[in-house]
């Protein structure tokens, strides 16, 4: 069998993180072992009923056994544009400001693409999703990690970025509620992030990900909200957490118009859009009830208090997260995170995500996810209070 030599840009592409975990998992799975998942990202419920019908009536509709539209259906468009009317009181464009995405890590990865050439520099944060580092690799530009410490709330600090940097950014990746910290970000933190990326000609893409999950009945704040945010960027929001449709692959972004459309332009070539009845599902979601949300939200915050009391309650010091359904948890003393996870694996057969994964300034931390039950969550700490670590 003739063996085909893979492209350089395939080869310079970053490990997957994600993969490699779940690699871990299955390999102590096969071997016999019961392994408490605490490292992975995808949330454990079903998405709501109501959206799973509109689904199934959706699929019977010819119309959407055609293509498409290549950006869209109108009534996703509009919902989204009532969306964000609603939870954030933002005026949205439907036909200039709203591009649909194959899920949200698709657009974050088209990105570079659209708006950046060879010699230009994306500005990342650091400890953050592994998936910031492919669309840099494939788009054949460099990155530019911005440290997220814990004394600054886990904000980046613009002052540490040298000048000659700045002077080839053309693109800043920023996540709040942040994946992995839990970090929260304030309206004056995007105010700042606004006048910064004006005097530098940037373009911000916040991910938003996690933007319906706060705690404490705080609730995220969306870049958008602020004067001249769409000047400045986009949004990126899926579907994936707020209603529980990973597997379904569909977000948007939201913003700047000619940033969405050069989304648009690369994804007319890409793809023939989303099948139209997961879009009528969307929208559906969109604009429906949202208790089905506000419960969610509630059973993370349950589970939160759960782990957070756990790892008090076994000598484990560690902050509660604002936000996002992740806890970002210290490793104790003569541990590296990777050594860490590793012992928890081996010896207490619980998986936690070693914090080295999400950059180098994620070293000294694991990455817990609160998508499975509080009884395997209190099960994996009892587990680790056997080790006798702390």
């Amino acid at each position: 069998m003739k063996t085909y030599e893979h492209s350089d840009m395939l080869k310079q592409l970053p490990d997957q993180f994600f993969a490699i975990l779940a690699e871990r998992v299955q390999k102590a799975i096969a071997a016999g072992h019961d392994v408490i998942n605490l490292g992975q990202g995808s949330p454990d419920k079903p998405a709501p009923s109501h959206v799973i019908d509109r689904l199934k009536t959706a699929a019977e509709e010819d119309s959407n056994h055609r293509y498409p539209p290549f950006r869209g259906k109108q009534n996703l468009l509009e919902a989204i544009a009532e969306f964000y009317d609603r939870e954030y009181g933002v005026e949205i464009d439907p036909n200039t400001e709203v591009a649909i995405l194959f899920g949200a890590k698709a657009g974050l990865v088209e990105l570079p693409q659209c708006l950046m050439n060879p010699g230009d520099i994306m500005l990342v944060p650091d400890p953050g999703y592994p998936d910031y580092w492919s669309g840099p690799a494939i788009a054949n530009v460099d990155m530019h990690p911005m440290p997220l410490r814990p004394e600054n709330g886990f904000l980046p600090d613009y002052k540490e970025i040298p000048e000659d940097v700045l002077k080839a950014s053309k693109l800043m990746i920023l996540n709040y509620p942040n994946n992995p910290t839990g970090a929260m970000a304030s309206p004056e933190f995007f105010q700042d992030t606004i006048k910064f990326a004006e005097q530098h000609d940037l373009c911000v893409a916040h991910d938003f990900a996690y933007g319906a999950i706060g705690f404490d009945g705080n609730k995220p704040e969306s870049f958008l909200q602020q004067p001249g945010a769409k000047e400045v960027g986009v949004e990126i929001y899926t579907m994936s957490k707020t209603y529980n449709m990973a597997g379904w692959r569909i977000a948007f972004a939201v913003g700047n118009p000619s940033v969405i459309e050069a989304i648009n332009i690369i994804q007319d070539h890409y793809y023939c859009s989303v099948f139209g009845a997961v879009q009528d599902a969307a929208a559906e979601a969109l604009t429906s009830s949202q208790k089905g949300v506000d419960e969610l939200v509630d059973l993370y915050e349950e589970r939160r208090e759960a782990l957070i009391k756990g790892a008090h309650a076994i000598g484990w010091d560690v902050d509660a997260p604002e936000g996002s359904f992740f806890a970002w948890l210290k490793v104790p003393e003569g541990y590296t995170s990777e050594s860490f996870s590793d012992l928890l694996l081996e010896e207490a057969k619980v998986l936690v995500a070693p914090g080295i994964g999400f950059g180098k300034h994620g070293e000294g931390y694991v990455r817990v996810g609160l998508v499975t039950e509080q009884s395997r969550i209190e099960e994996a700490l009892d587990r680790i209070k056997q080790l006798h670590i702390f």
